[in-house]
């Protein structure tokens, strides 16, 4: 029987919220001059300290509490849940640390798969643009931590994966094979309309975040020059499902004026869609069943991973697996989703 495996689950630094350093270090790596900001606050009508995320200034994006940072607390959610592995990675905080703080959380990260050795695996966090430095660190994560693959943002600053600026990066993980998985950042590069409303801006604003990274991958042709890169994108891609057909139009069933799409390009997108795309539900009761079933219809099951982006909210977990479950798909499919395409696609042993 295959494994019920979340390749979503969220890993910070156990003492991220008492050793003040490592404290002011991940909070002063947010970078303020692009209106992004960090800050140490209590949790409401408690007395325990979070860290909030802001962006612009005044409207929350990310909040890390005592939960984030409990290294038992996954473990308890995971049993819970019925859930037999999880793959560990860190969460938005990889869109903006240096390297050396990279190396400690990827150490970190490490000591603690190790002493859970039957329940977690890895992915390695470097800044993304192919130093010889953090090329070694991912080789090492990958060759001496055992991690499974790299996870990176889906975007960086103002540029989204497909800029040139990360070809040296890409270059050696098409070399080595080494799975990506792309977490969403909070808000997509564009994000004046989408900040008004919490709901809105936080969870449509992911969701037009990942959207719109898939689909600059896909157009920009990154995968002819790397086939082997398998991305696995969070939040299904942003809805990535409902667009498939729309951006990748077939010729006209009847006489048209002229042709107004890009016909070649269309066919080539389907073709990176079924050898290079994945994507993870993160979340699957926020879907709901109807969606589920539209999105492994369209996208296949071969290509969607259950998500729970624990402990963002402890539901997605505890229900997620249950959820799946529930859908009106074989099992087969089930099994694909809830373990059998990460075993695979991660090669887990």
């Amino acid at each position: 029987m295959t494994w019920i495996i979340d390749d979503n689950m969220h890993y910070l630094p156990p003492d991220l919220l008492t050793n003040t350093k490592l404290r002011d270090d991940f909070i002063n790596s947010v970078p303020r001059e692009y209106g992004q900001h960090a800050s140490l606050r209590k949790i409401p009508g408690t007395n325990q300290d979070q860290i909030v995320l802001e962006w612009p200034k005044g409207c929350e994006n990310l909040n890390f509490g005592p939960v984030h940072v409990d290294p038992d607390s996954r473990i308890a959610a995971m049993k819970e849940a019925g859930v037999d592995k999880a793959i560990l990675r860190v969460p938005c905080w990889q869109e903006w640390i240096d390297l050396e703080l990279c190396k400690k959380v990827n150490a970190d990260m490490a000591r603690y798969i190790q002493q859970h050795a039957d329940l977690f695996y890895g992915l390695a966090i470097v800044p993304p643009w192919g130093t010889k430095e953090a090329l070694e660190e991912v080789e090492r994560c990958i060759n001496e931590y055992g991690f499974v693959g790299v996870e990176v943002a889906a975007h960086y600053g103002t540029l989204y994966l497909d800029e040139e600026e990360f070809r040296p990066y890409f270059k050696r993980l098409n070399e080595l094979k080494v799975p990506v998985a792309v977490h969403h950042t909070p808000l997509p590069v564009d994000y004046q309309h989408l900040v008004s409303y919490t709901n809105f801006r936080r969870q449509f604003g992911r969701c037009v975040d990942q959207a719109t990274a898939v689909g600059r991958e896909i157009f920009s042709g990154m995968f002819d020059e790397f086939p082997n890169l398998k991305f696995v994108h969070t939040m299904l891609g942003g809805g990535f499902f409902a667009y498939v057909d729309l951006i990748t139009p077939k010729k006209s069933r009847v006489p048209e004026e002229m042709e107004r799409f890009n016909l070649e390009a269309a066919e080539k997108v389907r073709g990176y869609l079924k050898n290079n795309l994945y994507f993870d539900i993160s979340c699957a009761p926020s879907w709901g069943k109807a969606e589920l079933e539209c999105a492994i219809k369209v996208l296949g099951a071969e290509h969607v991973l259950f998500g729970g982006s624990y402990p963002v909210r402890r539901e997605w977990l505890i229900k997620g697996v249950e959820d799946v479950r529930a859908l009106d798909i074989s099992d087969s499919d089930k099994e694909l989703v809830l373990g059998g395409n990460a075993q695979r696609i991660f090669n887990l042993k």
